[in-house]
C-alpha cells in the first residue's frame, strides 16, 4: 500500500540532506526549535499557534545534529544488554538493561521517497504506544504510533521482539505528528492530531492472533466518525467509556474538551456527552490537551466510587465528576506559578497525589531542571501543590505513567528516567535510559512516551527517531 505524497524536508539517516535536496537550509533543527520557544513563551499564545509550530518542527526534528542512534543493530539485539559502568549498547543507562530494540525502519517508518522530492512524504518517525495482553495466550504486545499509521510488535520473546505489521491512517487524512491509542476489550483506539477528517480507527487486537507471514497491512474495524481530529484518547476499562480530547477540524468537538463515548461494545461505539471547563484553557474553551479518568477511590469520602476525570488544560489541571455523562460537573481547577504548558499528568496508586509534567517551563527558563509538579490532592475540591519536584537534567518533560510506587517519565533528551514515589512527595531517581547521544537539554527529539504496565516487568518505551526500546529494570 503506498503512502500518500507530500511536500517535505527530508534528511538521511546520519543527519545530512539528501542529493536530490540542492541547496540544503540552514540548521533547521535548531531554527524551528527556537522559532516554538518564542511562539510558546509568547503572551497570548495561542493553542492553534501552538499546534501549528508543531506541525512544522515535525519536517525537520530528524535532521539535528545528533547521531541516529549508536551501533549498528539490525532487527533486535537477541539477547538482554545489561547497563554496566553507565553504559548499554552504547547508550546510556543507569539501572536499566536494554531487553530489545526495533529501529524505526524495522517498524515501517524511515525516510520514504517518492519519485522526486515534491513526491515524497516526511521521515516517518514514532510517537505515542500503548500495550495489550491477550487474556487468551498471554501474549504482550506493544502498539506503536508512527506518523502515517501504527505499528503491532509482539513482545511474546522480548529479546527478540517481531513487527507484526501495521494500520495506516484513516484513507484521506494526512500523516500526523501526533498519533494516539489507548485499549479497552481487546481493541485498539487511535487518534490523530490536525488530521482533517481521522475519526477514531477501532481495530480488533484479537487479529494479532493469526498472523503468520508478518509484517502484514490490516484494515480498521471500525470508524468513529463523529470526531475529525483529535490530539488524544483516554479510556476508563473499568466503565468501558473513552474520552476523545482537543477534538478539532469538525465534528462534535465539545469544545475541545472531553468528547465521551461509549465503548462498551467496541465495534459499535456511541456518543454519550460532552464536558468542557470554561475557565481553563489558553483560549478558556475548556481545552483539555490530555486527561486520566478513573473510578476514585482516594481519601475524598465526598467523591468516593465517582468517575473522575483529571485534565491537563494548558494553563490548569481541571478535576470533573463525568459520572452522568449528560450532567458532567467540574469539581475544582487549580494553577500554579509560571506555567509554561500544562501537559499530562497520573495518579498516584492510592488516589492521593497527581503527577503532572509541563512541557515548556524548561524551554522558556520557568524550570532550571526538568519539573514535576506533586499535587495533593486529598480534597479534590481544594488541590494543593505540595512540591515542585526538579530532575537531575535541564531536559522538556513528557509523558509519565505510575505504576506502584515508580513513576516512569519520557523525558524527550534525557530518555526514560524512573522515579520513586515511596515518599510521595519527594521524587528521588532510581534509573534511567538515554536514546539521544549528548544532549540532556530542552527540546523535543528523543523518548516519546512509555508502556509500563506488563505484567512481565518489561517497559517499552519510544524515541521519536530512534525507534522502539524494550527495557528492564535491573
Amino acid at each position: 500500500m503506498s503512502r500518500p505524497a507530500s511536500i517535505c524536508v527530508r534528511c538521511g539517516v546520519d543527519g545530512t540532506y539528501l542529493a536530490e535536496r540542492v541547496e540544503p537550509p540552514p540548521p533547521a533543527s535548531k531554527v524551528w526549535e527556537e522559532d516554538l520557544t518564542r511562539i510558546q513563551t509568547a503572551p497570548g499564545a495561542r493553542t492553534a499557534t501552538y499546534l501549528a509550530a508543531m506541525t512544522a518542527i515535525t519536517l525537520v526534528a530528524s535532521c539535528g545534529d545528533d547521531p541516529l542512534v549508536p551501533g549498528e543493530f539490525g532487527y533486535s539485539l537477541g539477547s538482554t544488554i545489561e547497563c554496566q559502568a553507565g553504559s548499554a549498547a552504547g547508550f546510556s543507562c543507569s539501572n536499566i538493561d536494554l531487553v530489545s530494540f526495533l529501529r524505526v525502519e524495522n517498524l515501517g517508518g524511515g525516510p520514504v521517497p517518492g519519485a522526486n522530492p515534491a513526491d515524497s512524504v516526511p521521515d516517518i518517525t514514532l510517537n505515542d504506544l500503548w500495550g495489550w495482553t491477550d487474556p487468551q495466550t498471554g501474549i504482550e504486545y506493544a502498539l506503536v504510533g508512527r506518523r502515517d499509521g501504527t505499528a503491532f510488535v509482539s513482545l511474546e520473546d522480548p529479546e527478540n521482539p517481531v513487527y507484526l505489521g501495521e494500520l495506516f491512517r484513516t484513507v484521506g487524512s494526512p500523516v500526523s505528528h501526533w498519533r494516539d491509542v489507548k485499549v479497552y476489550a481487546d481493541h485498539a483506539f487511535i487518534v490523530a492530531d490536525r488530521a482533517s477528517n481521522h475519526g477514531v480507527q477501532i481495530f480488533d487486537l484479537r487479529q494479532l492472533r493469526s498472523v503468520s507471514d508478518p509484517p502484514q497491512v490490516f484494515q480498521e474495524t471500525q470508524n468513529y466518525s463523529r470526531i475529525a481530529s483529535a490530539h488524544n484518547i483516554v479510556i476508563n476499562e473499568v466503565t468501558g467509556f473513552a474520552y476523545v480530547v482537543a477534538a478539532s477540524e469538525g465534528g462534535d468537538t465539545c469544545g475541545r474538551g472531553l468528547h465521551m463515548i461509549d465503548v462498551r461494545t467496541p465495534s459499535a461505539p456511541t456518543f454519550a456527552g460532552c464536558f468542557a471547563d470554561h475557565s481553563t484553557g489558553r483560549e478558556e474553551s475548556g481545552y483539555t490537551h490530555d486527561a486520566q479518568c478513573t473510578i476514585y477511590a482516594g481519601p475524598d469520602e465526598e467523591h468516593a466510587g465517582k468517575e473522575i476525570c483529571l485534565g491537563a488544560n494548558e494553563n490548569a489541571l481541571s478535576i470533573a465528576d463525568v459520572t452522568d455523562k449528560q450532567n458532567p460537573e467540574a469539581i475544582s481547577r487549580a494553577t500554579y506559578p509560571d506555567f509554561g504548558y500544562v501537559h499530562q499528568g497520573w495518579l498516584s496508586q492510592d488516589h492521593r497525589f497527581f503527577y503532572v509534567n509541563d512541557e515548556t517551563d524548561e524551554l522558556r527558563g520557568a524550570a532550571q531542571h526538568t519539573r514535576t509538579l506533586v499535587w495533593d490532592i486529598e480534597d479534590l475540591d481544594d488541590p494543593i501543590l505540595a512540591n515542585e519536584h526538579l530532575g537531575v537534567t535541564t531536559s522538556t518533560d513528557h509523558n509519565l505513567y505510575i505504576r506502584d510506587h515508580l513513576m516512569y517519565q519520557a523525558n524527550y533528551r534525557s530518555g526514560l528516567r524512573i522515579l520513586d514515589i515511596s515518599d510521595p512527595v519527594n521524587p528521588v531517581e532510581v534509573g534511567f535510559f538515554d536514546t539521544v547521544a549528548g544532549a540532556n537539554d530542552p527540546g523535543f527529539s528523543g523518548a516519546w512516551s512509555s508502556y509500563p504496565f506488563f505484567q512481565s516487568g518489561i517497559i517499552a518505551f519510544t524515541s521519536r527517531s530512534e525507534g522502539l526500546f524494550v527495557v528492564r529494570m535491573q
